[in-house]
């Protein structure tokens, strides 16, 4: 056993393969920067002699909690048996103070009808938490770390030895193509590390899955499989098509059974889940996609989506945002009714999207670039805390209750207007810091009167408004919310689910989760799908239909997205 890395210290080359709690990455810890982050779920690593030829997931429900096994051949006759669970459930099972043969005990109890009579085997198994390591460099010097002394994966996507294997690989071609030292180790850290992120990303999706994986324990089976098998991102739709037609078109199937409220395996030949129409309050949507149209309505309609959602329009001249801003006044009324019957004579629907700027407002057109203040002709602002949007913003002043109680009557005004435009959904905008974000987000709610402080206070305001519209306007209504700030101390996904919680209660029909611009410092995370986490968490804990944005660029995102029961309409990016 190696004490001190420094007895080392004449070798031409050092490899630490030792671990995550490696000797090597511990010596050099403050150069190699390591990011560690401590999984919540409990997991003990176990072996059987159960014979298995593939990958095999297993879920158990017991009075306790809900289980799950994450299981694959290791011989011919043995295979690797690791049994995950929240906390809260381990702790109600008694496991917490259990020895190695009571955990072994119980699970081979509670896993009984797959284990089949085999046995489960232990090697000093012991119930963790897995930790997932990232590094900022992976060598000094003549010093460097491969495998899990570098990097973890989380076992869900089973590929910790095959990277640590891939590592050791490329080290060697390095040396071999390198004759300086220095050269091949920064040859090998920069072929592996990309590939290594993304899989730990991929693991993160996954590993996310299985820590929250009772949001889905009520789905129907067929979606459960195709939920599971997609929840990294890196098999989709048609990737599964290619693997598993079969399942695909079971899945297919009964999407559009349930779609269309036929019988379960009356449809034998279906289309794709896109193309399966959706009822929501009295109206049916031709199928699943939306479209942002901006002030061409007609033109999105004839991509054929099912949905075309307007560009924001403001409820009074002080409420927009650039002067080009749309108002729903009496010649928008006029124009937005036209528009709307000849969107309904290509077969799709209309959703208005409303909204006041608040602190956005004043801005000169987005032509001439995002978030820029007018110079000259611009009006006056306001918002729930004197804060400007940016620093060179006018600065708003603070709502007092009489423009709380007038900005209520003045979206109630506005409902009615859209009622008349023959319009299909109204979508309240809630979002990227316009006035109903700005009171609902602690970044820029700084009262200290009934509509600031906790949740249920900030929300008081916006909640005003949807029941006021509510009431003037019968159809669906979608609210588009800020599901994360994405910036410290403001909204987080946790609490988004709360608020669609409380929307949900107060009579909204669907949710439209978007992320960021509620301050214009916000760390924007705009990859592939980045909306999509926050449309499926919202929709399967608040138990409220969602439209999914961010990103959402190919047929076969939509169909991955609702296939998987993330979200119930997707927004297309074209």
């Amino acid at each position: 056993e190696v004490r001190d890395v420094n007895e080392f210290a004449g070798a031409d080359l050092i490899i630490g393969a030792d671990g995550i709690n490696g000797l090597v990455r511990r010596t050099h810890a403050e150069l190699f920067k390591p990011q560690i982050a401590i999984h919540p779920t409990k997991y003990v690593w176990f072996g059987s002699d159960l014979p298995l030829d593939a990958f095999t997931f297993i879920f158990r429900r017991n009075d306790h909690g809900l289980f799950q096994v994450h299981a694959y051949p290791f011989d011919a006759r043995t295979c690797t048996f690791i049994v995950e669970c929240p906390e809260d459930a381990w702790r109600r099972a008694g496991l917490e103070s259990a020895s190695e043969a009571d955990s072994i005990a119980y699970c081979q109890d509670l896993f009984q009808p797959e284990l089949r009579g085999r046995r489960l085997m232990s090697n000093r198994s012991l119930w963790l938490n897995f930790v997932t390591l990232r590094q900022e460099t992976w060598h000094r010097g003549n010093v460097v770390v491969l495998g899990d002394a570098a990097h973890t994966a989380h076992f869900s996507i089973g590929s910790g030895t095959k990277l640590a294997m891939e590592d050791s690989i490329a080290l060697v071609d390095a040396l071999r193509r390198h004759h300086e030292l220095a050269a091949a180790i920064n040859d090998y850290e920069m072929e592996r590390q990309p590939v290594v992120e993304r899989f730990q990303e991929a693991a993160l999706e996954s590993s996310s899955y299985f820590e929250h994986v009772s949001r889905y324990a009520a789905f129907d089976p067929r979606q459960f499989a195709f939920n599971l098998l997609t929840r990294s991102r890196r098999i989709t739709y048609v990737n599964l098509t290619q693997r598993d037609p079969d399942l695909v078109r079971t899945v297919d199937s009964w999407f559009s059974a349930a779609a269309t409220g036929s019988p379960d395996g009356a449809v034998r030949l279906s289309p794709p889940p896109m193309f399966a129409p959706f009822r929501i309050v009295g109206l049916t949507l031709p199928n699943r996609v939306a479209i942002a149209a901006g002030p061409d309505l007609e033109a999105a309609a004839r991509t054929g989506a099912g949905l075309v959602l307007t560009e924001f329009v403001s409820v009074s001249e002080d409420g927009r945002i650039t002067p080009e801003t749309p108002v729903i006044d009496r010649s928008y009324q006029e124009v937005m009714r036209l528009a709307a019957e000849r969107i309904h004579q290509s077969g799709s629907r209309v959703a208005l999207q409303l909204g006041h700027a608040g602190r956005r407002g004043s801005m000169r057109p987005r032509s001439d670039g995002v978030d820029r203040p007018l110079l000259r002709g611009g009006w006056r602002l306001i918002a729930p805390s004197p804060i400007a949007y940016t620093p060179r913003a006018a600065l708003p002043r603070e709502m007092a209750a009489r423009d709380i109680d007038h900005i209520v009557k003045v979206f109630a005004a506005s409902a009615q207007a859209a009622a008349s435009c023959a319009v299909d959904v109204l979508e309240l905008n809630m979002a990227h810091g316009y006035l109903l974000a700005s009171f609902i987000s602690p970044l820029t709610n700084h009262r200290a009167d009934e509509y600031g402080g906790a949740l249920e206070k900030r929300m008081r305001f916006p909640l005003q408004v949807v029941d006021a519209v509510r009431s003037a306007w019968p159809r669906p209504l979608m609210v588009r919310i800020s599901a994360s700030d994405w910036f410290p101390s403001g909204v987080d996904l946790d609490e988004a689910v709360e608020i669609a919680r409380l929307l949900k209660a107060h009579g909204a029909d669907l949710i439209h989760p978007v992320m960021g611009q509620t301050v214009w410092e916000s760390r924007a995370d705009y990859r592939r799908l980045f909306g999509v986490p926050a449309s499926d968490r919202i929709r399967n804990e608040a138990g409220i239909p969602t439209l999914a944005s961010g990103y959402v660029s190919t047929s076969d995102d939509v169909n991955t997205t609702l296939a998987a029961g993330r979200a119930d309409l997707c927004l297309l990016d074209l």
